[in-house]
Formats: C-alpha cells, sequence, structure tokens
C-alpha cells in the first residue's frame, strides 16, 4: 500500500526559509514521478514542483528561483527547499506520486498524480 507522509511545515516571517520532506513507502520509489502541491483557502490545488524518475524537475512560475525540490532514492524520501517565503505561499502542502505515468500526459496537475500524503501547512507573516 502506497503512503506518504508529509513533514516540515510551519510557521515562518517573509523571507524565511523551510524544507519540507516526504516519507514515501509501499512502492519502488524510484520508478515513478513525485510532485509537490499546494492549496489555500478557497483556492484550487496548485502544481508546486515535480521531479521524476531520472532527476529531472519542474517548477511553477511562481516559485522559480526560490524553490528547489529533490530526492533521496536511498531514504525513498522527496524534499522541496524553500527559500525567499511569500505571504502568498501560505498554504497546505501536498505531496504526490504518479504511478501510471500521468504527468508526462497532462504535466503539474493533480488529476496526474494517483497518491496523495495528508499535507503539511506552510504559513508565511508578513
Amino acid at each position: 500500500q502506497v503512503q506518504l507522509v508529509e513533514s516540515g511545515g510551519g510557521s515562518v516571517q517573509s523571507g524565511g526559509s523551510l524544507r519540507l520532506s516526504c516519507a514515501a513507502s509501499g512502492y519502488t520509489y524510484s520508478s515513478y514521478c513525485m510532485g509537490w502541491f499546494r492549496q489555500a483557502p478557497g483556492k484550487e490545488r496548485e502544481g508546486v514542483a515535480a521531479i521524476d524518475s531520472d532527476g529531472s524537475t519542474s517548477y511553477a512560475d511562481s516559485v522559480k528561483g526560490r524553490f528547489t525540490i529533490s530526492q533521496d532514492n536511498a531514504k525513498n524520501t522527496l524534499y522541496l527547499q524553500m527559500n525567499s517565503l511569500k505571504p502568498e505561499d501560505t498554504a497546505m502542502y501536498y505531496c504526490a506520486a504518479d504511478l501510471g505515468g500521468g504527468y508526462y500526459y497532462m504535466g503539474l496537475v493533480p488529476p496526474a498524480f494517483g497518491y496523495w500524503g495528508q499535507g503539511t501547512q506552510v504559513t508565511v507573516s508578513s
């Protein structure tokens, strides 16, 4: 059974940094695409960053140059380093896994990813 467990969220001031982690289990980690999404109150869930099995990455325009997605295959863990945080980055952040190649056909959108963690809250104050 696929399980994704996020951690590392918290409250920071504008300009600060956080690193989110996502511990994955229940499948062969390195053979799937992994992604980070976020959802603010009253808004739709949006893609933040993705990394595929060969290490290729993609980012939403709003986080390019500030966020970095990475993975440690030996630890089955996905990371999101978030620097220069802004109040508009405030949201629940979710880790997701694409098991069926959906990311390659649809891109960084929620329907492409079939497995989700429970989320970790990030709050950035001005």
